[in-house]
């Protein structure tokens, strides 16, 4: 990168690493090795938080979050788990019936109840 570029990037890092070209230029490149990262580990974060999410609400109903998607998968509900999260936070009678569904389709397995 362009040396201008570099400070650019660099502005707000501490001591030498804002304004000497060199250890800008090393922290800089840390610094996106980082944000690459963390653009993937967010996405993983953000799975665990929706299946933790998922999980407290099936178990109000008496559930387990595995056996819950596996009713849903089952019965062919295409809700991916960002949609169920968000449904089992601010719409707990929707969550309810999907609940409902998962366990009928788990009745006919002889898994549950």
């Amino acid at each position: 990168m362009h040396k201008d570029k570099v400070l650019e990037l660099a502005k707000g890092f501490r001591g030498r690493a804002k304004n000497c070209i060199r250890i800008a230029r090393q922290r800089v490149e840390k610094a996106l090795q980082y944000a690459y990262r963390d653009r993937r580990n967010k996405k993983r974060d953000m799975r665990g938080l929706w299946i933790q999410r998922i999980n407290a609400g099936t178990r109000l109903h008496g559930v387990k979050y595995g056996q819950f998607m596996h009713g849903l998968s089952r019965e062919n509900v295409q809700l991916n788990r960002k949609v169920l999260s968000e449904i089992a936070m601010h719409e707990p009678y929707t969550f309810r019936s999907l609940v409902e569904i998962a366990q009928k389709s788990l009745q006919t397995l002889g898994m549950r109840r």
